[in-house]
């Protein structure tokens, strides 16, 4: 499937990551269309929950990839399926803030066009 959805130009791919080690945070999201460069942006943060920054590396996929001319379809892979569900959780007050920004961001997604869509895809983490 994704190999699929990767040859389409108004597709876009975003592949979320998060790492904490000693109290740092390390976000790194992905955005894969078709015929472009792909796009890594790394963020490092300190003294955040692990579901801060996982909610915000989905956060900036989403926002590069809604972005980006003629894309219709973003697929969002991420080894953290229950943090992407609380983007639609409006009565989660503790993540509020981020849940505004992304829902926010994907409004306009759709306002531009009411055939664009998200989709979702868990990927676990390989297990060490």
């Amino acid at each position: 499937m994704t190999i699929q959805a990767s040859m389409s130009p108004h597709t876009a791919i975003v592949v979320s990551n998060v790492s904490i080690k000693n109290d740092i945070a390390t976000s790194i999201s992905y955005i894969h269309i078709c015929d472009q460069p792909l796009v890594k942006t790394v963020h490092h943060v300190a003294f955040v929950t692990s579901t801060e920054v996982e909610l915000f590396a989905i956060r900036c996929g989403i926002n590069q990839a809604c972005n980006k001319e003629n894309i219709s379809k973003v697929i969002v892979i991420t080894d953290s399926i229950h943090v992407a569900k609380k983007i639609f959780d409006t009565k989660s007050h503790l993540y509020q803030i981020y849940i505004l920004v992304i829902l926010n961001e994907l409004r306009q997604f759709f306002t531009r066009c009411q055939d664009n869509h998200i989709k979702f895809w868990k990927c676990p983490s390989q297990l060490r």
